[in-house]
């Protein structure tokens, strides 16, 4: 990152320096000692956080109402997920048309796994964690719908 007179200046953007015009590739063509001579020092980048768990790096948000955030957010997916097959429900409680068992069972899934979601977050001690668990592979991941299309196979050579 390239700081002058204490802001930062972006590559490829014009700057103005003691009532000095510079056009925006100037930085990127410039060499370090023509940098210098105008007062542009060189810092590294700012670590990266994710602002979904962190206020900045090493600074953590309250892990108390991350663990609510997050537990309902899962719960309103899992709702979503759910709610394209509440009409074969409420025809079996309507008229007894039987719900397909297949659906039955991934409806099932579904909740179950959301639970599973929801203790596995409410078992974080830290935002750390918290972060680990919600990044990884396991939370994203939802029971397959069974009247989703499938992928075709790939033909045979």
């Amino acid at each position: 990152m390239f700081i002058l007179d204490g802001r930062p200046l972006s590559p490829d953007v014009p700057f103005e320096h003691d009532g000095i015009s510079y056009p925006a590739n100037w930085l990127r063509l410039a060499s370090p000692e023509e940098r210098t001579a105008i007062g542009i020092t060189e810092e590294p980048d700012p670590a990266p956080y994710d602002q979904r768990f962190y206020w900045g790096p090493g600074l953590p948000k309250d892990h108390g109402q991350l663990v609510e955030q997050w537990t309902a957010q899962t719960r309103a997916t899992c709702g979503t997920l759910l709610v394209p097959t509440d009409w074969m429900v409420i025809r079996q409680q309507d008229n007894g048309t039987v719900v397909d068992p297949a659906i039955q069972g991934w409806r099932q899934d579904l909740r179950l796994a959301c639970e599973l979601k929801i203790s596995g977050i409410t078992a974080t001690a830290d935002t750390d964690e918290l972060a680990a668990y919600l990044t990884g592979a396991d939370y994203p991941a939802w029971p397959a719908d069974p009247s989703a299309p499938q992928p075709e196979p790939a033909p045979e050579e």
